[in-house]
C-alpha cells in the first residue's frame, strides 16, 4: 500500500508541475474520444459530430481547470508551495 501511495503522490507532483500540459492532454483526449464515439453513431451529420466533440472537450477542460484550481488551493493552504520556493527567496541574514 505504501508503494501505491508513493506512485499516486509522484503522479500528483507531476500534475502540479505540468498543469497546462495536463489540461491540454485532457482536452486533446476529450476531442479524440468524443469524435470516436460520435463517429460510431449513425444518422448524424459531420458538422454535428464535430460540434459535439468540441462541447465534450470543453466540459472536460473546465473540469480539469477546476481540478487544477483545487490542487493549487491545497498547495497554498498546506504550505507546500512556500517550501518549494524557499531556496529562491533571499533571507535577511544572507548578504
Amino acid at each position: 500500500m505504501a508503494e501505491a501511495k508513493s506512485k499516486i503522490e509522484s503522479v500528483r507532483e507531476w500534475i502540479v508541475e505540468h498543469k497546462l500540459r495536463t489540461v491540454g492532454c485532457l482536452w486533446l483526449s476529450g476531442i479524440v474520444g468524443s469524435i470516436a464515439y460520435n463517429w460510431s453513431q449513425p444518422n448524424m451529420k459531420t458538422s454535428v459530430r464535430i460540434i459535439h466533440a468540441r462541447l465534450h472537450a470543453q466540459a472536460l477542460t473546465l473540469a480539469a481547470l477546476a481540478g487544477a484550481a483545487v490542487v493549487e488551493y491545497y498547495d497554498h493552504k498546506s504550505g507546500a508551495k512556500a517550501e518549494r520556493y524557499a531556496d529562491y527567496i533571499p533571507h535577511k541574514d544572507a548578504k
